[in-house]
């Protein structure tokens, strides 16, 4: 009897020991493929796409709106600008870019738009001008009736044969209800950038967040004050506003935005995209999610009024995305004011590029080497697949311990050694040493147990054998 229990306890410790190793082979598999491969991170440095995109700006602005239309970052990272003239080719090529001719220049295309912002508004469309394909795209979400539609469609039709009608999924709305969660009254929205205007500290996040006087708090019980909307902009000119932080709460010594995990990406300027680049975009409600900017200048006419000068592009985004920043490499682009489509169906999104907040707000970036108030003229690209992440935040005081760290770098954020650090590196997906953990436990009880059986039964031998001495 004795025997058996020994046997029914070995085949229980080998089967536990089996299931330790295939449960710990299936850990390290799920953290390897959740991490991008062959594909540089959102941190990762570059400069290529910065030189593109301020040879293509340089060309367009030397050569005139009349003889181009926009430039853009091609896949393989030169830059191209649209001409409209062989002459205007020729200095294009002799500059070192790829230049494609066009029908329309740019002084055409920007006159569509004038058109098509002077007719009535139409809740749930949008329009902008597609350098690439040298048209004026207007969109209509699934809200706008088939006689709004018929209307719009005989007013691009009047412009000219560039204006292309696209019907989309969804609907356009702002994202109300990420990075850091910041709650009032009005909802749920997300922190984008720390910004100072030298007297004060304050947050960067989207105007249709709520109107100045509006009360925020850091958690969603209304226990800790985090500070109040001074001024809003929405709808309009742009879709922005500033928080102040309580009382005269500082801003950490630098700008970071988390990026799960406990991560963070350090932001050391702000800049302009360009149209082709590789950005991410940082939420509270989805994480952190990568796409292209598709379009600058773009207008939306959200249900509660118009908004231009917006970027668009393929990031998608949810409810509760609204604020949360857009970035490359270390670079500031712009807050999340809203679209159509979910991190699941995809979709288009639309932000507030940071630069002309900030020129309107008469702020910049908190953090080392922002004190001159210079910009970045261009932002460089970080291609990547989609990232996954638990959470996305543009860090609230306290959270980021100051460092050295380059620019667009990852640094720790809010783990500074602590049980709750420690606890969120080791139940993070992502990790692959549990799964090493638990397949190393595995093989020390297999080989334990097999060594346990050995010696019982060598054990048994001898005292059988030495039974037989008289």
């Amino acid at each position: 009897m004795r025997h058996a229990r020994r046997r029914i306890v070995r085949r229980r410790a080998r089967i536990a020991a089996v299931g330790g190793l295939l449960l710990g082979g299936l850990m390290v598999t799920q953290a390897l493929a959740s991490e991008p491969s062959g594909a540089q991170t959102p941190y990762s440095t570059g400069t290529s796409a910065v030189t593109a995109a301020q040879t293509g700006s340089q060309l367009v602005s030397r050569l005139g709106s009349s003889r181009t239309a926009g430039s853009w970052v091609a896949s393989d990272g030169k830059p191209v600008v649209a001409v409209t003239d062989r002459a205007a080719a020729d200095a294009v090529t002799a500059a070192g870019a790829r230049a494609r001719m066009v029908r329309h220049s740019m002084d055409q295309l920007k006159s569509a738009t004038e058109t098509l912002s002077s007719a009535p508004r139409v809740a749930g469309t949008a329009w902008s001008v597609d350098y690439r394909t040298n048209q004026v795209v207007v969109q209509a979400d699934r809200t706008v009736s088939a006689s709004d539609w018929s209307r719009m469609t005989k007013l691009a039709d009047g412009i000219g044969d560039f204006v292309r009608m696209e019907r989309t999924q969804g609907r356009f709305t702002t994202r109300v209800n990420g990075a850091l969660p910041i709650f009032s009254t009005t909802g749920r929205c997300s922190a984008g950038f720390n910004v100072t205007n030298g007297q004060g500290e304050f947050i960067l996040t989207a105007g249709h967040c709520g109107p100045g006087g509006t009360l925020w708090f850091s958690d969603n019980t209304g226990r800790t004050q985090l500070g109040r909307t001074v001024t809003s902009q929405f709808p309009g000119d742009g879709d922005f506003s500033l928080i102040r932080y309580e009382n005269g709460q500082a801003t950490p010594g630098e700008n970071v935005v988390a990026i799960g995990g406990g991560r963070g990406v350090r932001i050391t300027a702000a800049g302009d995209p360009v149209v082709g680049e590789k950005v991410f975009r940082s939420g509270s409600t989805s994480g952190l999610h990568d796409g292209e900017v598709t379009a600058l200048n773009a207008t939306v006419n959200y249900p509660e009024g118009s908004v231009t000068g917006l970027i668009q592009t393929t990031v998608c985004a949810e409810p509760g995305d609204s604020g949360g920043p857009l970035f490359s490499e270390g670079i500031a682009l712009g807050v999340t004011s809203g679209g159509s489509g979910d991190c699941q169906a995809g979709g288009t999104t639309f932000f507030q590029p940071v630069t002309k907040a900030m020129a309107a707000l008469g702020v910049q970036l908190t953090g080392p080497g922002q004190a001159s108030g210079g910009a970045a003229t261009g932002a460089s690209a970080a291609p990547a697949p989609s990232v996954s992440a638990s959470q996305g935040a543009a860090i609230a005081p306290g959270s980021a311990a100051p460092g050295a760290a380059a620019p667009g770098a990852v640094q720790e954020v809010g783990t500074t050694g602590t049980a709750d650090g420690l606890l969120s590196r080791l139940t993070d997906p992502r990790n692959v040493g549990p799964g090493l953990l638990v397949i190393a436990g595995s093989l020390v009880a297999l080989v334990a147990t097999r060594y346990i059986r050995s010696e019982q039964e060598r054990n048994a031998y001898r005292r059988a054998y030495s039974g037989t001495w008289g």
